[in-house]
């Protein structure tokens, strides 16, 4: 255990996060994503749910903030009009952990090429249905905070 760091981010994720750069992309896929097969890097994440991993990893890494959209996610059937209770619930908690960030909602076509060129994705337990997201890191400015 560390201080002041989410416990669920174990060793494997946390050294992920930290060698990721500016604009490097992290996906958390839900259990019926075919990681393993897609991943350029797999971090394994298996009793935990996607929700409860962004919420970690936005306590630690920030987002970019030289882009329209730092945050994607799979949209219900594959079409950005549609979102389930996992999408509405993803998206309040972009809200409140990175004010000012959008979430871009992305059909299958943009957003599985987009998972495939990640720089990790990180395999789930979630059960949701198109409960698939994408987080592009941002920088850490001379003060320490995010720029």
């Amino acid at each position: 255990m560390l201080i002041g760091l989410p416990p669920i981010l174990g060793p494997e994720l946390l050294f992920t996060l930290r060698s990721m750069g500016h604009g490097d992309e992290i996906a958390l896929v839900d259990a019926n994503y075919p990681a393993q097969e897609h991943a350029r890097r797999l971090v394994r994440a298996d009793g935990h749910g996607v929700l409860v991993l962004v919420r970690a990893v936005l306590a630690v890494m920030p987002l970019d903030r030289a882009v329209p959209h730092a945050v994607m996610r799979a949209a219900l059937n594959n079409d950005p009009a549609q979102a389930g209770d996992f999408h509405r619930a993803f998206d309040a908690a972009v809200a409140e952990l990175a004010p000012g960030h959008v979430v871009q909602p992305l059909g299958g076509d943009a957003l599985y090429p987009r998972i495939r060129a990640a720089h990790t994705i990180v395999a789930t337990t979630e059960s949701a249905l198109f409960a698939n997201v994408i987080l592009r890191k941002g920088v850490i400015g001379a003060d320490g905070r995010p720029a």
